[in-house]
């Protein structure tokens, strides 16, 4: 008997589910559903005869205008169809029957599907889709047939052993009679086989189709042949989680064998996980603390049957102190997939809580949840003092939610005050919340500043602000400025935001403030080279000019003077290249001083220096040797 339970609780925003047997925190819901069902219809418009035949599976047309431009449609794409004859034609055949098509199936093509099975079929695939053609034609396979297409499947496997092979062989085997009961021997063989996620998932490679094509068929084989579940409980859970992980499939067969894959497990009694989900947020007003638990399958249904004993044990997790043993989780009359536990005995105080459920002694589950608190304003002073405290300070009364009559006022040389005495409303006792927040709003701009309020030694919280140092994060925009007390915690289901009184700020210095362009392109940036220094008079350069060839003029005039002696000078190659050479390169100088800059200067200079220091070379070369041939001749 399919003994379920399990109830009560859970929790957003630090709730949640901490520890859990055969169960999943999600289902299939009517939304999923829905949105699946989508897929379908949208499979009928599409031009893939695989879609179209999953979505026929699914809905049934009953408009006669609908079917027959489909039933053509589906003929056309049979011939057109690249897939495996044995594939196509299983589609076509399964999609004219699922229609209702009044044509008739070309007897050429029945007559190929009935003499398949005579033939030596080439894979597990296509014993599998010969077989269901057969199914959904209504002729049944006669045991000789039988017998052979069992052989077939044992020399087919002991060749190819995948995991596709072994899952189609898995769907096949119940189809094929008492002789196919050897294919349960290999089941451990493909389980073992299955990937895990992060603790969580279980998975076989080639995802979701692969998946489910193993699962359906491992379930079909231990259910037709009386053997052992081919999976663990904990196992179920997890191949669970990985099929609803998959719920945004996009394609009618992916939707088809999803929805198919979680039935099956659902369909295990003695392992299939159920839903436990929180409704609502899993925050409980401390005044009526009642949790109320979805406890569904895993296609959302009513569990059958129903659990017969559920209970809590209900802990506060901030020191683990017990609150209750055993508390009753009992089924809401109306709605079947409902459970409510009561806590209101207990008066659990603002906090986080953790509930141990168990249910017939079978299933147990941890869940937490968070009973929230109520804050009330015991008190709240607002005032104005002297920033000097040269004078007393006027402090007002301002009692929750009211606001202060009086529009107080406050210049540079003054601070504005506020304290609030913030309590817990079940016990009076002083509260510490996350969020205590003063905000200054600017009536006429329409501008606000926020501070936070700080908790004082005596567990009020104190606002202070001196006006004049505070100018600047106002823009020194003096004005009408309302006053506003925040308050929120998320363990705190009245947190609030309290307009409690309005001031007049003046401040010493009033600007008016540009507004900063916060989008858009910017302002075009435009290249600057340096602007050049400022040349020396003509004057200057021609005198630096003429002190520069003054060295050439007087070499020239003490050359007429003396004379020149070129008594060594020979028209070797050697001289004149040296000669020419060198004049080069100063022609060069004269040259780039004119016009010409370093880089095309160094350009010219490499050639003409190589050359003349090759020259030059063989010029001191001969020099020398001819200084050496004059005191052996002599």
């Amino acid at each position: 008997m399919f003994k379920l339970g399990l109830i009560v609780l859970c929790v957003m925003v630090a709730c949640g589910p901490t520890w859990s047997a055969r169960t999943v925190d999600s289902h299939l819901g009517q939304k999923d559903l829905t949105r699946l069902q989508k897929v379908f219809v949208d499979g009928f418009g599409s031009s893939d005869l695989q879609s179209i035949f999953f979505s026929s599976l699914n809905i049934q047309l009953t408009d006669a205008t609908q079917k027959e431009p489909l039933c053509k449609k589906i003929a056309s794409l049979h011939a057109e169809s690249k897939l495996n004859s044995f594939e196509k034609d299983y589609y076509y055949i399964g999609a004219s029957r699922n229609l209702g098509c009044t044509a008739k199936i070309d007897e050429g093509l029945l007559s190929k599907v009935y003499g398949s099975l005579t033939t030596e079929l080439g894979s597990s695939q296509e014993i599998f889709y010969r077989v269901v053609t057969h199914k959904v034609l209504g002729v049944e396979i006669n045991e000789a047939a039988q017998a052979k297409l069992v052989k077939r499947l044992q020399e087919l496997l002991k060749k190819d052993d995948t995991l596709s092979g072994l899952g189609y062989a898995f769907n096949v085997a119940p189809l094929l009679g008492a002789g196919a009961s050897f294919i349960a021997n290999r089941v451990e063989d493909a389980i073992v086989q299955a990937d895990e996620v992060d603790g969580k998932l279980l998975q076989f490679e080639g995802g979701l189709s692969i998946t489910s094509l193993i699962i359906n068929g491992a379930f079909g084989v231990s259910k037709t042949f009386n053997k052992p579940l081919p999976v663990t409980a904990d196992q179920a859970v997890k191949f669970a989680n990985y099929f609803l992980s998959r719920r945004s499939v996009q394609t009618a067969k992916g939707a088809h064998v999803l929805i198919e894959a979680l039935k099956t497990i659902s369909g295990a009694d003695k392992i299939a996980p159920v839903c436990v989900q929180l409704i609502g947020n899993g925050q409980l007003e401390a005044k009526s603390p009642t949790l109320n638990v979805a406890v569904v399958d895993l296609l959302g249904k009513p569990l059958t049957p129903s659990p017969k004993a559920v209970s809590a044990k209900v802990i506060l997790k901030k020191d683990s102190s017990v609150l209750a043993e055993k508390i009753a989780v009992a089924s809401k009359s109306s709605d079947k997939t409902t459970y409510v536990a009561d806590l209101t005995s207990l008066k659990p105080g603002r906090g986080i809580y953790q509930a141990e459920l168990n249910a017939d002694g079978v299933y147990t589950q941890t869940l937490q949840f968070k009973v929230l608190g109520r804050v009330k304003v015991q008190s709240l002073e607002v005032g104005i003092a002297e920033s000097d405290a040269s004078a007393a300070t006027r402090k007002q009364s301002v009692t929750y939610p009211g606001k202060l009559q009086e529009v107080l006022s406050a210049d540079s040389t003054q601070k504005l005050l506020l304290k609030a005495a913030l309590v817990e409303e079940s016990n009076g006792k002083p509260l510490a919340v996350h969020q205590a927040f003063v905000r200054l709003l600017n009536k006429k701009t329409d501008k606000e500043i926020i501070f936070v309020a700080e908790q004082d030694s005596s567990k009020s919280y104190k606002f202070d602000m001196d006006v004049g140092n505070n100018g600047k994060n106002f823009n020194y925009q003096s004005g009408t400025y309302s006053i506003y007390l925040t308050v929120g915690d998320a363990s705190l289901s009245n947190s609030f935001e309290w307009l409690v009184a309005e001031v007049q700020l003046k401040f010493n210095e009033e600007k008016e403030v540009k507004p900063k362009t916060t989008s858009g392109p910017l302002p075009e940036i435009v290249h600057q080279f340096r602007v050049p220094d400022k040349r020396p008079p003509r004057i200057v350069s021609d005198i630096f000019t003429g002190l520069c060839i003054t060295p050439l003029v007087l070499l020239f005039v003490f050359w007429g003077k003396l004379g020149i002696n070129v008594s060594n000078l020979t028209l070797a190659p050697s001289t004149i290249g040296f000669h020419l050479g060198f004049g080069g390169i100063l022609v060069l100088f004269f040259v780039f001083w004119l016009q010409l800059n370093m880089f095309q200067t160094l350009r010219l200079l490499i050639p003409i220096a190589v050359f003349t220091f090759l020259a030059g070379n063989r010029l001191l070369r001969r020099l020398y040797a001819q200084r050496n041939s004059k005191p052996s001749a002599s």
